[in-house]
């Protein structure tokens, strides 16, 4: 073996080594391998609220149990624990309002900004507000919903 791979090998095990060690004196939260979110809907309203999630096509800018495509760069609010951050009557208030911008002001592009759908059955839109309201956030992580949500609406850091 080549003294420069005989270098390169032991640097490698260095690191190796180095990384251990630092996983082993890290010492892990109490909550980093828990899921903060979770839904109180029931199964009918879920499934028909998928339905609608993709007939509209939310996920285009929305992540919902982190589904997303993998290109995706439009930093809109993720759905997951919305139920936690507003109400029923707010979330339908939302997708009824023919200017949503006017309810969250959005710094987004106009093309990336939240359509009105004022237009969608009154039924879609009650179902969607139901789901919605029902994406909760365990009481250890709703600090940092809140502080995430800021973040993307308004692009600055959460005021501490």
């Amino acid at each position: 073996m080549k003294r420069g791979e005989k270098g390169i090998l032991i640097l490698i095990g260095v690191l190796v080594l180095a990384g251990m060690l630092r996983s082993l004196l890290i010492t892990s939260q109490p909550h980093d391998k828990e899921i903060p979110f979770y839904s109180t809907a029931g199964s009918a309203v879920a499934e028909r609220a998928m339905s609608i999630y993709h007939q509209y096509g939310c996920r285009n800018c929305h992540t919902l149990w982190t589904l997303r495509d993998s290109l995706q760069s439009v930093p809109a609010p993720i759905l997951d624990g919305i139920g936690s951050l507003h109400s029923e009557d707010w979330i339908y208030k939302y997708l009824s309002s023919s200017n949503p911008q006017a309810v969250v002001p959005s710094r987004l592009k106009l093309e990336y900004r939240m359509p009105s759908y004022a237009d969608m059955p009154e039924t879609d839109r009650r179902t969607m507000s139901q789901y919605l309201a029902s994406l909760k956030v365990k009481d250890w992580y709703l600090e940092q919903l809140k502080k995430s949500e800021y973040e993307k609406l308004t692009g600055m850091d959460a005021p501490k």
